[in-house]
């Protein structure tokens, strides 16, 4: 796999992880229409400045609709995980919705007639396992919030899956114009949700910072991953990705004191391994 791919996906992983940690933090502080709404507001704002240096990649009607695609899954996804994250804990439902989101497009790549190498394939199933570990604790159900938000960070894995898939379909020479086609349909379908529900969407004092810094993570996020699935195969990318949960966890632990356990000190360091064996295929 080329280093750049590489590279390129794991600083989606983290920016992606990161911007899921200020994202929950934000739902603990005001409702997560709120969170979502705003934070893909100020996501879309530095989305635009950045859309000048791509204007030589033309508008097609294919790029944009592959991007509105995506960004329906990607709008629910975001919408469940910080809804899933306002209920339990971080370092459950993140992984939890981790280790789906990478599965999805794995097999997508392999029906659509990818073929890793044999070592790569190995480093995948690592990785699956290394996020499921990071997501397991001995005494989770005995806590409060253990399993809360898993049936939330379930359907956000699916989600973020086919996120995952359909932006990645839009093709190398398309700019920016899938990323603004999903903004747009996320946009559109979180607030749709918001206002047929009668949900406040404006963010309670003291939440707005947290707000930005997950829109703005998320976006870089998303240029990131879009990024390496233009120079690497999509079950590859993806997994990588998909490792994102890592950041999340460890920012849990660090800032919020939330404690990691053997089995997820395991799973951190086979994300480790599953990233050197994807690298070596």
């Amino acid at each position: 796999m080329l280093p750049m791919a590489i590279l390129l996906g794991l600083g989606a992983a983290l920016t992606y992880g990161a911007a899921d940690f200020f994202g929950g933090l934000s739902t603990k502080r005001t409702n997560e229409f709120s969170v979502v709404v705003c934070s893909q507001v100020i996501g879309s704002a530095v989305l635009l400045t950045a859309l000048p240096f791509f204007l030589d990649a033309p508008f097609t009607i294919e790029a944009f609709g592959w991007g509105m695609g995506s960004g329906l899954g990607g709008g629910l996804g975001v919408l469940l995980l910080y809804r899933g994250l306002a209920l339990g804990r971080m370092s459950v439902v993140a992984p939890t919705t981790g280790v789906i989101a990478a599965g999805v497009p794995v097999l997508a790549g392999l029906l659509l007639g990818e073929r890793p190498g044999a070592l790569s394939l190995i480093g995948v199933v690592v990785a699956l396992i290394a996020v499921g570990l990071v997501s397991a604790s001995p005494d989770h159900a005995g806590q409060t919030g253990g399993y809360s938000g898993i049936r939330e960070a379930v359907g956000a894995g699916l989600a973020f899956g086919v996120f995952f898939i359909l932006l990645s379909r839009a093709g190398g020479d398309s700019g920016l114009w899938p990323l603004i086609g999903a903004r747009t349909a996320s946009l559109g379908v979180v607030a749709l949700i918001a206002v047929v529900g009668r949900r406040d969407l404006r963010p309670l004092p003291g939440s707005l910072r947290l707000i930005a810094s997950a829109g703005i993570l998320d976006v870089t996020a998303n240029l990131l991953f879009l990024a390496a699935s233009r120079v690497g195969l999509l079950s590859l990318v993806a997994v990588l990705t998909s490792m994102y949960p890592g950041a999340t966890v460890v920012l849990a632990r660090f800032v919020l004191h939330e404690r990691l356990h053997r089995l997820q000190l395991v799973g951190l360091a086979c994300s480790a391994l599953g990233v050197a064996l994807i690298a070596g295929g």
